[in-house]
């Protein structure tokens, strides 16, 4: 048990000795990334100074309005590249998918869909044809069956029990009985 606490002791030593660590090289990283940013802003971005004139003024903003649209132009360059680049990706995905014989099967959903809808999604317009299943059955009439038959034969069952009441019932039913 020594040996053991021993070992999770060593173990939570080396495991906050770790954290520390990342999160000095996390604050290094943060702080590299701003002075960058400062570098780059400074480099690029001079500081703005306003002229009094108001010639000076359009003359001004006739150079950011150029700039904007040099950087704009930048802007839609790169990101035509980067879509080139995904686009190619995918391509040569899409080959290597072909060439290991392993296809990705997309996610199927189930879809209720009758035989008309269906034709009418694959057919389009040139669908005339009704596929109304249920108009195409038969009617079938329904026959009596030999039960249904001996039920109406017997009859109202009050009436049954009325002339087997009394003594002239029990004289009937010995008399069927002989």
């Amino acid at each position: 048990q020594k040996k053991r606490r021993a070992a999770t002791a060593r173990r939570q030593h080396l495991k906050s000795a770790m954290l520390q660590l990342a999160a000095t090289e996390i604050e290094k990283e943060t702080a590299a990334k701003e002075a960058e940013k400062q570098n780059y802003l400074a480099e690029h971005c001079p500081p703005l100074s306003l002229p009094g004139s108001m010639q000076e003024l359009q003359e001004l903003c006739k150079k950011l309005h150029a700039k904007i649209e040099s950087v704009d132009e930048e802007r839609y360059d790169t990101e035509m590249k980067l879509q080139k680049t995904t686009k190619e990706l995918e391509d040569l995905n899409q080959k290597l998918f072909d060439l290991r014989g392993k296809f990705k099967r997309p996610p199927l959903r189930r879809v209720r869909m009758s035989a008309d809808a269906m034709l009418r999604a694959l057919l389009g317009s040139k669908h005339k044809v009704c596929m109304d299943l249920r108009a195409n059955l038969k009617q079938v009439k329904k026959e009596d069956t030999e039960k249904e038959k001996d039920l109406r034969d017997v009859g109202d069952w009050r009436k049954n029990i009325e002339e087997k009441s009394g003594m002239e019932g029990r004289k009937k039913m010995f008399e069927a009985g002989e």
